[in-house]
């Protein structure tokens, strides 16, 4: 997997691609559609002023497009979603599943920040559509309120990602206690604890080792206001051996946390470090780009290091 291609791609779902196949929503009756399998489909419905349920999209979605094609699903917003939780959706999903056999990539709750905050949205217990889906290569999950994982085993998922502005600890631990023989990219945007994300050192134990995530290439502890200790327990953590592609970016990353990761385990077998958006100063950018000559280091989006108010990239 080219991690550089995947984070272009990532950026694409709000460019109107997904899955390296072009977002399409349902149309007019008579309007001509493509073939179900060559497009990523948006089931979405708005989230003020909804003029039909979720369910009720959701039926005319199966009705009129062939879902055993479908290889790639974005859920969007469902109606009130910033004070109804998501499991109106989550279970339609588990509950159409075998409709969906070819379905390999899933995007859940995809909304873009005009239409809904990401700590408005109002998530539930997200394990289902693992459970439901045995052969899903792909999952994301935007927001962070209310979301709930079970610990499972899953044989077929390669990425994983969580977008929040606050990552609850349980899920962090149930992610380290699932068994994801198959999993290369994990990606955990941790945020901060006024908006729910309250992980801390030993909630990482588990991913960090490494014992569960045999093929994991990339790992990205995201977005964290406590992204100094992160880095200091990724410098010595056994999975980082490793890795291909490491990401620390978008948090509160400063000139403490960078010494940790240039005193640590060497990070030059890695092809990409990713630590945009930070709180370094210029005389340390200088030392990790000098330490990381030979890699592809993003080292772009300085904050001012003596701002007393520091922020992470996403949290409201």
């Amino acid at each position: 997997m080219d991690y550089s291609e995947f984070n272009d791609d990532v950026d694409g779902l709000y460019r109107g691609d997904y899955a390296g196949l072009p977002i399409v929503g349902l149309r007019p009756p008579g309007a001509p559609m493509p073939a179900a399998g060559e497009a990523a489909w948006r089931v979405s419905v708005r989230v003020y002023d909804a003029k039909e349920t979720f369910e009720e999209h959701f039926a005319r979605f199966t009705e009129t497009v062939d879902t055993t094609e479908v290889r790639a699903l974005i859920i969007g917003g469902w109606a009130d979603a910033y004070e109804k939780d998501a499991s109106e959706p989550i279970r339609l999903l588990a509950e159409n599943a075998e409709r969906f056999p070819a379905l390999r990539s899933l995007f859940f709750a995809a909304m873009p920040q005009e239409e809904c905050e990401i700590s408005w949205i109002q998530q539930s217990d997200v394990t289902p559509l693992l459970e439901s889906f045995p052969l899903l290569e792909r999952l994301e999950v935007r927001g962070g309120t209310g979301l709930e994982l079970r610990p499972v085993r899953h044989e077929h998922l390669k990425i994983l990602r969580f977008e929040t502005g606050g990552l609850p600890a349980s899920v962090v631990r149930a992610v380290g206690m699932s068994e994801f023989p198959a999993l290369e990219y994990l990606e955990l945007w941790l945020g901060t604890s006024e908006y729910g994300g309250e992980t801390t050192g030993a909630d990482l134990e588990n991913i960090l080792s490494g014992e569960r995530l045999p093929a994991l290439r990339h790992l990205g502890l995201q977005d964290s206001e406590i992204q100094d200790q992160v880095a200091a327990l990724v410098a010595s953590a056994p999975v980082v051996a490793r890795l291909e592609s490491l990401s620390l970016s978008m948090g509160v990353l400063t000139d403490e946390g960078a010494e940790a990761l240039l005193s640590g385990v060497s990070l030059t077998h890695l092809k990409r470090l990713d630590l945009h958006h930070h709180y370094l100063t210029d005389a340390m950018v200088e030392r990790l780009t000098a330490t990381f000559s030979g890699i592809h280091l993003d080292v772009s989006d300085q904050q001012e290091p003596d701002d007393e108010w520091r922020y992470v990239a996403v949290a409201e």
